[in-house]
């Protein structure tokens, strides 16, 4: 897939925007090939590097396994579309991930999903429950947001990014799940794990709430600390993730 010229962006764009277009791309298809993906629904995000605040959205309309480096569309914090592209976005992505571009400096990658685990869990009234591994590394980082419908109206946005804090992942109630990052390798582990932890919550609880076994308090205290790894592991676990792409859905770099 290329641009409105019919050519590949790439050499037409800086070095720098190039590169987080090839990391989002596949980000899109990574999603895909783990099954997280709800159709055209839902996003990813990545801010282009620069003093602009400018992002990049997936073309509303494509599958997430057909999304290239060159298809996705830039835009301001204000929604504008900012470079030629024969495509538009989808506003209720755009309100999400201009809140949290706009507000943490350290999210320069936005990941959100709907998946029936983390929809499962986002919905049930005690959240994410210390019952994994997964859910131990995750809880120290993990926010909530209230449900207020599809996120069409902007006043959402204040309310949104106050729920999220500093934290690097979230469960927006009724709606999904979220993970930010400072790269795309350290938002896809963030979200690969929440994600992980909500489909194990969700195994688990189908016995009954009451036969599920609570982590010692202990473990829990020992995990806080150990939470801080998951951005190290980021750095070694992308190189492999893109590998995988290059054999299962090559393309996104084009």
């Amino acid at each position: 897939m290329a641009d409105d010229a019919g050519t590949s962006l790439k050499g037409r764009v800086s070095a720098e925007e190039w590169q987080a277009r090839v990391d989002l791309a596949a980000l899109y298809r990574l999603v895909a090939l783990h099954g997280w993906d709800d159709m055209i629904f839902t996003h990813i995000s990545m801010r282009v590097p620069g003093p602009e605040h400018h992002f990049l959205i997936n073309p509303y309309g494509y599958f997430f396994e057909e999304i290239t480096a060159s298809s996705l569309v830039k835009i301001d914090l204000d929604g504008n579309i900012v470079a030629p592209t024969p495509y538009y976005i989808n506003p209720a992505g755009f309100t999400i991930h201009s809140a949290i571009h706009a507000a943490r400096e350290d999210a320069l990658c936005v990941i959100h999903l709907h998946t029936d685990a983390g929809v499962g869990v986002s919905a049930q009234q005690d959240g994410l429950l210390p019952i994994s591994q997964n859910s131990l590394l995750v809880l120290p980082n993990l926010a909530y947001h209230d449900y207020e419908g599809v996120a069409l109206n902007l006043d959402e946005r204040e309310r949104l990014v106050k729920d999220l804090g500093d934290k690097k992942m979230m469960l927006l109630r009724n709606h999904g799940t979220l993970s930010v990052g400072s790269s795309a390798g350290e938002a896809f582990i963030g979200i690969f794990f929440l994600e992980r932890a909500c489909a194990q919550q969700v195994n688990a609880v189908s016995g009954g709430r009451d036969k599920v076994l609570i982590a010692p308090e202990a473990a829990q205290l020992e995990t806080v600390g150990q939470s801080k790894g998951l951005g190290m592991v980021s750095g070694l676990a992308w190189p492999g993730l893109k590998r995988k792409l290059d054999r299962a859905l090559p393309g996104y770099d084009s």
